[in-house]
């Protein structure tokens, strides 16, 4: 099943630059990379450049770590990286695009490779309410 896919494409109202920054910075995403409903993020380190790691720690019930590899950085409009946990093969594959666009920024997040379809499922609700999250941190930050 490790050829499943899934991409899910926002506008976002903010520039490329704070959202590229927001996927960068661990204090910043420690407000907003919580997949589940009920999790929050108890743990985030990011050594933001190709051939570097990062760590994010999802917490519910129980701590779920979440790492991968910088493959790809473009400032301001590409983000790829590995993307490891319990719920994904080790070389699953995440890429952020980002494009202005006049309502702000059009963000494009595409994954590669994943366990089964429940899987990819699971993620796709995952980066939505990411997402969700992050435009609501924001939002609120640019008022």
């Amino acid at each position: 099943m490790t050829d499943l896919t899934l991409s899910i494409r926002r506008t976002i109202k903010a520039t490329p630059q704070a959202l590229y920054a927001a996927w960068l910075d661990p204090a910043t995403i420690a407000r907003f990379m919580a997949g589940g409903a009920d999790q929050t993020v108890t743990g985030a380190h990011t050594d933001p450049r190709v051939g570097s790691s990062f760590r994010i720690v999802m917490t519910a019930d129980k701590p779920i770590p979440h790492e991968g590899v910088y493959k790809d950085i473009v400032p301001h409009s590409l983000i790829r990286f590995t993307w490891s946990s319990p719920y994904s093969p080790a070389d699953s594959e995440v890429t952020i695009r980002l494009a202005p666009v006049a309502e702000g920024t059009e963000v494009t997040l595409s994954q590669v490779k994943f366990l089964s379809e429940g899987a990819r499922d699971g993620h796709r609700d995952g980066w939505a309410r990411i997402l969700e999250r992050l435009a609501t941190l924001l939002t609120e930050a640019a008022a």
